[in-house]
């Protein structure tokens, strides 16, 4: 497969392009080791790292022995954690942003209202103070 060769160097080169080529050499064979374990590399330098794991997770299915998917799928999780809270954080913190627009004309903000989460069902209760 002749875009293989170009997924190989990727590493090296601009990672979205690698990503492209290897998608197309494993496109082109389902089962082609290097390139799926190359495209779970790049992605995981690009940050796509749910779907680096489903790679380095299918490498394991083809090659239970391979050392780098081994010790990568171990290692993912956490940082898949990580990076969703930040997202979540950052998400909130936008939300929060645009809620205190709205409520500004009001003489309130989002701390106004405070959220607790129902350990029991994993709803939330909302509060509302006007000291704040």
């Amino acid at each position: 497969v002749s875009t293989q060769s170009t997924g190989s160097s990727g590493i090296n080169a601009e990672y979205g392009e690698a990503e492209e080529d290897c998608t197309t050499s494993i496109d082109l064979r389902p089962t082609y080791l290097k390139a799926i374990l190359r495209r779970a590399q790049v992605r995981e330098h690009l940050d796509k790292l749910s779907s680096s794991l489903e790679d380095y997770k299918r490498v394991l299915e083809l090659d239970p022995r391979q050392g780098p998917a081994i010790e990568a799928t171990r290692r993912l999780p956490h940082q898949i954690t990580v990076q969703q809270e930040k997202m979540k954080e950052e998400c909130m913190g936008k939300l929060k942003d645009l809620g205190n627009l709205v409520l500004k004309p009001f003489g309130m903000s989002t701390d106004n209202f405070k959220m607790v989460q129902d350990p029991g069902t994993g709803g939330y209760n909302l509060s509302f103070s006007q000291d704040k």
